[in-house]
């Protein structure tokens, strides 16, 4: 047993060492994303005229949301790939673009929205929905110019 004694606690460290690089590493893994706003401000700067030409906005939609007892009124804003996108999606918006708004805050509960977290993660789920109904081109961001949300 006295000759076993230094393997195991040899042993022992080495995994205990193991772990706690695993778990640094993994740290430095999520540690390493970008948010939203960062990754913007990676873009390239574009200058007023050219955030414009690719712009586009989707006025006041009132609906409920998936909890029956609260509501929305909401206004998007929408950044596209280039001008041909925007034009694309200026023509499709209201038959299609709004429809794929309402019925995705259909499916999300209020305390979903209650964060700037939980609202930024329904822009993404968002955008990649709208990209997939657009003809040509590409949504690169969804983000509210407006927000409320009210009980019933």
């Amino acid at each position: 047993m006295k000759k076993m004694l230094p393997w195991l606690a040899t042993s022992l460290l080495a995994i205990t060492l193991i772990v706690v690089v695993v778990f640094v590493f993994m740290q430095g893994q999520n540690g390493n994303k970008l948010d939203t706003h960062t990754a913007a401000a990676a873009e390239k700067k574009m200058t007023a005229d050219e955030i414009v030409a690719v712009s586009s906005e989707l006025g006041e939609i009132k609906t409920n949301l998936a909890d029956i007892d609260h509501i929305v009124v909401v206004s998007f804003s929408f950044k596209l790939s280039d001008k041909k996108a925007k034009e694309d999606f200026e023509k499709i918006k209201e038959i299609t673009v709004k429809p794929i708004i309402i019925q995705t805050f259909a499916d999300t509960k209020s305390d979903e929205l209650a964060t700037a977290k939980g609202r930024i993660q329904f822009n993404k789920k968002l955008t990649e929905l709208i990209n997939e109904a657009l003809p040509e081109g590409k949504l690169t961001s969804t983000n509210f110019s407006s927000f409320v949300m009210a009980p019933m």
